[in-house]
């Protein structure tokens, strides 16, 4: 297990690795407080890939991955995750919700 030290790569990483067999890969966000680290880990039992920081703008990176990856799971592997963005998404979804409420 290396840490990638690129968040551009890892993310890139992570969704190929995710897309090759969406089954048994799995996502796990590790967080100490008491160090003050994020760590990110993508994984399909053969291989690896581990990312840590330690800097609370990567936490809009890591949200935006969240936001891909359960594009993959609920759409497919196959989806396109262009339009999978965290605060696009939940603007567009309030104001849908606003909208209801009115007529």
């Amino acid at each position: 297990m290396v840490y990638i030290a690129s968040w551009d790569e890892f993310a890139e990483r992570s969704v190929q690795l995710f897309r090759a067999d969406p089954h048994s890969s799995r996502y796990v966000m590790k967080y100490r407080h008491c160090d003050g680290k994020l760590v990110l880990k993508v994984t399909d039992n053969r291989e690896c890939l581990k990312f840590k920081t330690d800097q609370a703008q990567d936490a809009k990176k890591m949200e935006k991955l969240t936001n891909i990856f359960f594009t993959l799971m609920v759409r497919g592997p196959d989806a396109d995750i262009s339009e999978a963005s965290g605060k696009e998404q939940v603007e567009q979804a309030a104001s849908k919700k606003g909208r209801g409420r009115r007529q």
